[in-house]
């Protein structure tokens, strides 16, 4: 009787604490194996990206984004009724960074960093939504380990932070489509407002959002209550205040693309082609970033809609577009990475998990040539660099008081004066031929003296920084800067450096 009544009561105490103790451990369970999902490809991101942060020095896109954020606000604004508009709202962040961190290379290129590691974290967070947890962790491994990642996770430009709010925004709609509020729809309305003011391009995402919105009943992402119309009354007036905002800066931009774009040509069906390479910084891993996407598509069906859209749509609108009107940049459409990304994690997912993941570490090993290459220099092709640095330590090292600096050409993409300024600060020789700087102008560029041989007179010693390679880089300046130069100079010495000559001249 009392072993009887023992195991009772050892029984009836299994049945009353099991029910209570193991929910609670399916849930710690779900929860953890939802944190893995988003923060193994932020970490992975993170210490990928970090490698070799300040290696390559800042190239010529970066030392605009230099010149500019480092200017007072009535500066910025000035600057952007000039020649880039477009980029003013990332120059007004990065001049509140930077004014608290410095400029530094890694202070310049840190916010570009985490808003990669953010953009892994929720490319998982929307491929677990739109598919299932193991597609995400796949999809935001995969997206870790690309060399357009690294690339672009450390430049001091807006392409990061964008490719981080083109997946929030996306996210955002989701679950505005899942469980519709106002609340929602207003958080989606910030990021896309947020998403149009750092890269104005990055708004073509409106076109597969729009897809997304009429068919959510038939992708499985609203109740069946919640009908077309409805919808798209909710989704209008989110997408209102970022049509509003942008307005602005599209009118002025489009007015400014004669010389912001001036380097551009009109679009070729081979730009097509090659666009895989190019935001993967690698053609091999584009390649492999391609093929295994349209798996992940077939795999998906209906399903593949929204990631699918949000990857061609933006191309295709964009090559439209550039056939006509010169806008097509390659790295203009890096915010459709993650999208691919999330794809190629569909039909990775559907490995087992073990031969998955080393797809994916296959995929990062094919990437090792490039991901080294992009760190000696971000410049294209990178057998081409620029070494501001080299030119600058050799003007450190030998110039003398009342020395004096000259460039040719000046009004160059380059920014010779900007990267000598950039390593030199307040220690690089006085800028003999200026007459007014970047700041005053509104613009990327000084103005020059008219009259070089009288603004030169006087001047004891001049360092010239010419582009390219020269044994006598006095006669590849042009006009009456060169004629001065030659008259009134003599080489005393020329130094070469990759992609930059320098050579100092006395009387």
């Amino acid at each position: 009787m009392t072993g009887r009544a023992g195991f009772r009561c050892v029984t009836l105490r299994y049945v009353t604490v099991s029910p209570a103790s193991g929910p609670a451990d399916g849930r710690a369970r779900r929860g953890l194996a939802s944190a893995v999902t988003w923060a193994a490809p932020a970490l992975l991101t993170l210490v990928v990206t970090a490698v070799g942060l300040d290696r390559a020095q800042p190239w010529r896109d970066e030392l605009a984004t230099w010149s500019a954020s480092t200017r007072s606000v009535g500066d910025l604004v000035r600057l952007a009724g000039t020649i880039d508009a477009a980029t003013g709202p990332y120059y007004l962040l990065m001049h509140g960074w930077l004014a608290l961190t410095g400029d530094s290379v890694i202070a310049l290129r840190l916010p570009s960093l985490l808003a990669m590691t953010g953009a892994a974290a929720l490319t998982a967070v929307l491929a677990r939504r739109l598919v299932d947890a193991r597609a995400g962790l796949l999809a935001g491994l995969l997206f870790a380990v690309l060399p357009g990642t690294s690339r672009y996770a450390q430049e001091a430009r807006p392409y990061a932070l964008a490719t981080l709010l083109a997946v929030l925004a996306t996210l955002l709609l989701v679950e505005a489509l899942r469980r519709p509020g106002w609340g929602r729809w207003a958080w989606y309305a910030a990021a896309l407002a947020a998403l149009g003011l750092t890269h104005l391009i990055a708004l073509t995402l409106l076109a597969p959002h729009a897809l997304a919105v009429l068919a959510a009943h038939r992708l499985g992402l609203t109740p069946s209550t919640d009908g077309p119309d409805r919808r798209r009354w909710r989704w209008a007036p989110a997408v209102l205040p970022a049509l509003i905002l942008v307005a602005p800066l599209v009118v002025v931009g489009r007015a400014q693309r004669g010389r912001q774009l001036n380097w551009v040509h009109l679009v070729r069906p081979d730009d097509l082609t090659a666009l895989p390479g190019g935001l993967t910084q690698s053609g091999v891993v584009g390649g492999v970033l391609v093929g295994v996407a349209l798996l992940g598509a077939a795999r998906l069906g209906w399903r593949a809609l929204l990631p699918g859209g949000a990857v061609l749509l933006p191309v295709l609108l964009l090559f439209a577009a550039g056939a006509v009107v010169p806008l097509w940049v390659p790295r203009y459409l890096l915010f459709v990475v993650p999208f691919a990304c999330l794809l190629a994690g569909a039909a990775l997912a559907a490995v087992p998990l073990p031969g998955a993941l080393a797809l994916v570490a296959v995929a990062g090993l094919l990437g090792l040539p490039d991901q080294a290459a992009l760190r000696r220099t971000h410049e294209w092709p990178r057998s081409a660099p620029i070494d501001y640095q080299g030119v600058a330590r050799i003007v450190a090292a030998g110039q003398q008081p009342g020395d004096a600096v000259v460039y040719s050409p000046r009004h160059s993409w380059l920014f010779l004066d900007l990267g000598l300024e950039y390593h030199l600060r307040g220690e690089r020789p006085r800028d003999a031929l200026e007459v007014e700087g970047q700041a005053r102008r509104g613009d990327l560029w000084a103005a020059e003296c008219d009259r070089p041989a009288e603004c030169l007179a006087g001047v004891p010693r001049v360092w010239l920084v010419v582009t390219g390679r020269h044994a006598d880089p006095v006669a590849a300046v042009p006009g009456a800067k060169g004629a001065a130069l030659r008259d009134g100079f003599t080489v005393q010495r020329v130094w070469q450096r990759p992609g930059l000559t320098v050579a100092l001249l006395a009387r």
